[in-house]
Parts: structure tokens; sequence; C-alpha cells
């Protein structure tokens, strides 16, 4: 079960990765929506920061090596 969760993990880390890097995340020359006066770009990074952190932090408790 671990070596699932564990696959799951890096398969979303390398989606998440590919998506920053579209128009989706990083649209160009757009500032709005705000949330909380910061611009779009920003708090859609601060998002996918938040999203990669709990996917290495449930990654660490999966990791199949974690117990040699």
């Amino acid at each position: 079960m671990k070596n699932k969760i564990w696959k799951i993990c890096c398969a979303l880390v390398i989606i998440i990765g590919v998506l920053t890097l579209t128009p989706l995340v990083i649209p160009e020359g757009v500032h709005q929506p705000e949330l909380m006066g910061m611009p779009y770009t920003l708090w859609m990074g601060i998002v996918v920061s938040l999203l990669l952190w709990v996917i290495t932090y449930v990654g660490i408790l999966v990791h199949p090596g974690k117990n040699d």
C-alpha cells in the first residue's frame, strides 16, 4: 500500500510541476482576480507551494526506503 501511495505522490508532483508552467497557473498579463489584495499569480503560487509541501510530507511518511 505504501509503495502505491509513494507512486501517486511522485505522479502528483510531476503533474503539478507541468501545470505550473501552463497558462492555468501563470497566465500572461493577468492580475485579476485578487484575493486579499494579492494578484492571481501570487496566490496561485502560494496554493501550488502548499500542495507540494503536503505531498512532500506524505511522501516522507510512505517512502519505500524509510525503514531500511
